[in-house]
């Protein structure tokens, strides 16, 4: 399981990157920058709440993660 830090990581930089192209967005299809980037902040500190927990949820669930497998018991296994 990853830290809790990696996670909120991850988070900020997937929510900044969100950030830029919402706020371009809606720029282009408001044309005013006050609307556009209070847009993209309600957007981005959403997603970035939503994603942690989700993430953190995520990490707690073991069901499709198993023993990894050598190459040979891979092909064995599709045999």
């Amino acid at each position: 399981m990853e830290s809790k830090l990696r996670t909120i990581a991850k988070a900020i930089t997937w929510q900044a990157l969100g950030l830029a192209v919402t706020g371009a967005l809606a720029w282009f299809h408001t044309g005013d920058m006050i609307t556009a980037l209070s847009f993209a902040l309600s957007t981005a500190v959403s997603g970035l709440a939503f994603f942690i927990v989700h993430e953190r949820v995520w990490a707690r669930v073991r069901w499709g993660i198993g023993a990894v497998s050598t190459s040979q018991e891979a092909v064995k296994s599709l045999i």
